[in-house]
């Protein structure tokens, strides 16, 4: 295992977000409400990039599954049909999460209403979906070295597996905190009677009510799965430390404005937006370490190996 890297960059980066998002729960936690009194403003750039963000990160979905793809179909024929399945499952995933996330706003988009208009309109955008992302699987096919099987397949596992581990960590959190949303206060005469830090916890008084859903951010964990793309970078067939340091900064750069989006629209408050991040970044960074870990040892253990019978 390469002990001076997390998910392909170097461990000092890993240490300035956490650094970051302990530095942002530590704030939040004295001046959370203050903090969206001064940015809440809700403006329909804002709400555009609320709805359609999320895109970008679901599209490392897909690309995950064309890591496992590529990887299996090269250890063999008789991987080829575990290897679509796997490669169906994950762009699944990409259309399932972005209709449950916001299909509602692409219906209204197409002009559907429930018991309404005719069923076509809602199939025609769930389709929306399917073609948004047809273009990263032939993309990633394309680009992706399938000289390290190996590392291909722990790579797109390990990007599916913590999206998926985070993602249920996240709704089960929702539902211990149960914290109001800013939004939902600005509906009441007194906000300030009904605003509870994040460790005032109230456990399932959420239910399914999303106005007690704030902490954590679940878009900050949508958001934060961009940290991963350096992993994607890291398999190219022209892959260099700088293609992987330059996905990092675009990572960086698209949660900071995911997580000022979700202050700005009146959804989320800092701690909430800081311990999205850092809940989806840890788990990532542990699964993808235990996965690639698998990969080094095998491979040191087969240089060894060849260089024993060399000698024999």
């Amino acid at each position: 295992m390469d002990n001076k890297r997390i998910m392909a960059v170097p461990k000092g980066y890993a240490y300035a977000v956490i650094a970051i998002c302990i530095l942002g729960i530590i704030v939040g936690s004295f001046f959370d409400y203050s903090i969206n009194v001064a940015l809440a403003n809700k403006n329909d750039i804002g709400a555009f990039f609320a709805t359609y963000g999320s895109y970008f990160s679901y599209c490392l979905y897909p690309a995950a599954g064309m890591c496992i793809y590529k990887g299996l179909v090269r250890k063999g024929e008789r991987f080829r049909m575990l290897a679509v399945v796997i490669m169906i499952l994950s762009y699944f995933m990409a259309v399932y999460y972005s209709n449950s996330y916001n299909g509602a706003k692409v219906r209204e988009l197409f002009g559907y209403a429930a018991g309404e208009s005719s069923p076509l309109l809602s199939f025609m955008s769930w389709g929306f979906w399917v073609v948004l992302y047809a273009w990263v699987p032939i993309v990633c096919f394309r680009v992706f070295d399938d000289a390290d099987p190996d590392k291909l397949i722990m790579t797109g596992t390990a990007i599916l597996a913590a999206g998926i581990v985070s993602d249920n960590v996240n709704l089960w959190l929702k539902q211990v905190a149960s914290r109001p949303r800013y939004k939902y206060l600005l509906t009441l005469e007194d906000p300030m009677s009904e605003f509870r830090n994040w460790w005032q916890m109230v456990p399932n008084l959420a239910g399914s009510n999303d106005s007690f859903k704030s902490w954590p951010s679940g878009n900050m964990t949508i958001a934060s799965m961009m940290f991963s793309l350096p992993m994607l970078s890291d398999v190219l067939k022209k892959r260099s430390e700088k293609k992987n340091r330059i996905c990092f900064a675009i990572a960086l750069c698209f949660v900071i404005i995911y997580g000022y989006n979700r202050i700005h629209m009146t959804n989320h408050f800092l701690s909430d937006v800081c311990f999205g991040t850092l809940i989806t970044y840890g788990i990532y960074s542990v699964v993808s370490s235990a996965f690639l870990r698998t990969v080094k040892e095998e491979t040191a253990n087969d240089r060894t190996e060849k260089k024993r019978r060399g000698r024999e």
